[in-house]
């Protein structure tokens, strides 16, 4: 099927261009051409391509730790384009091993099921972090990393798993070697490493931390840490959580100024839309106040911003230019883990599944044709 569509301006994920007539064939983008704009062809204001969230946690309703179901995912991915973000990676927190290859069948499953949606795999934050920084993670499920217990998620997960969040200095160089040698992106998070470890990991191949300030190191002039790692080194790719909470808007702006081209964008939502306003799994506990998440022992337990919102806070709040903040929500997570072949660009052969947006950044849609 041969459709087409015309853009006032659209955000390729490397350049700005205007009035742009684009051909799709088969959901694939055939053709982009300059033209004047026909009245008899759909048109859009701002095209961008679908925005990637590689860090959300629940939907508008279940949470995926709790529920690793297919019903769970598919609630993490309606309810993410209802926002206007069209890729994403459930997230599995801390949990028994056997919940973890629960969580992997399920993903592998709805993929399967649903090959056309914006599912792309899973990303598997723990269990295998450090208790010191463990976050709103239960203490109890947090364990040092066996060699066994590795070789079952590869073995199970490497095709589904596209994103693994570790704390490298309870691993040995041997299985931080095995996670990379896997496939899966390995990020550095929930993490208490002194900077010489973080930099050790990094120099080993992890090239990617977990919601950048949060559940790390933090940076000291005595004690860099794993913030002041990251920031020293020009590979290593970072997320943030803007929402204003997770991180403080004055640190985001130092971190877009030192990371550059290497800062991106995640939701890190507990749940999407508000509509949870408290929650329990076993242990673990959420509740609203404030549009924040806490758990009965005052930590963060998830934000409540989507994809859009960071997008939006990057713009009007940090500053950041239009085109670098939907970079930071397209092709800068596709590179991070690897996947800028497949998505994260609006050119010939990449899919023709975008996010679409108005000029007060009020309103996105995804739009797959």
């Amino acid at each position: 099927m041969s459709l087409q569509l015309f853009a006032e301006t659209v955000y390729t994920g490397q350049e700005i261009l205007r009035n742009q007539l684009i051909q799709v064939i088969d959901g694939q983008i055939a053709g982009m051409e300059y033209t004047e704009p026909d009245p008899a062809v759909t048109r859009v204001a701002n095209l961008a391509p679908g925005l990637f969230d590689s860090h959300i946690n629940g939907g508008e309703k279940f949470y995926f730790t709790e529920r690793a179901d297919e019903e769970t995912i598919d609630d993490i991915y309606q309810a993410s384009v209802k926002t206007g973000t069209a890729y994403v990676l459930p997230t599995l927190i801390t949990s028994p091993q056997e919940n973890i290859l629960k969580g992997i069948e399920a993903t592998r499953n709805y993929i399967q099921k649903n090959p056309q949606s914006g599912v792309l795999g899973m990303h598997l934050e723990g269990p295998f972090l450090n208790p010191i920084k463990r976050g709103a993670h239960l203490a109890g499920y947090v364990r040092k990393p066996t060699n066994a217990d590795l070789e079952e998620i590869i073995t199970h997960g490497k095709d589904i798993i596209k994103l693994i969040t570790i704390a490298p200095e309870m691993f040995t160089t041997e299985q931080i070697q095995m996670l990379l040698e896997s496939g899966i992106t390995v990020s550095a998070g929930h993490s208490n490493a002194t900077y010489d470890e973080a930099m050790a990991a990094f120099k080993q191949g992890i090239q990617l931390v977990t919601h950048l300030y949060n559940a790390m190191s933090a940076f000291g002039h005595r004690a860099p840490g794993l913030v002041g790692a990251t920031f020293d080194n020009e590979n290593v790719y970072a997320p943030l959580i803007i929402d204003g909470v997770h991180c403080d808007f004055g640190a985001a702006s130092v971190a877009y100024k030192i990371k550059k081209d290497k800062l991106f964008l995640i939701s890190d939502a507990l749940f999407l839309g508000e509509k949870v306003t408290e929650f329990k799994w076993g242990e673990f506990d959420a509740y609203l106040k404030d549009g924040r998440y806490t758990n009965s022992d005052g930590n963060l337990a998830g934000a409540t911003i989507s994809l859009p919102d960071a997008v939006r806070n990057a713009v009007n709040v940090i500053g950041i230019p239009l085109q670098e903040a939907i970079e930071m929500a397209t092709i800068r997570p596709a590179r991070a883990l690897g996947l800028e072949k497949q998505i994260g660009s609006i050119a010939i052969g990449y899919p023709a599944t975008f996010t679409t947006f108005d000029d007060n950044l009020d309103n996105f849609s995804v739009l797959k044709m």
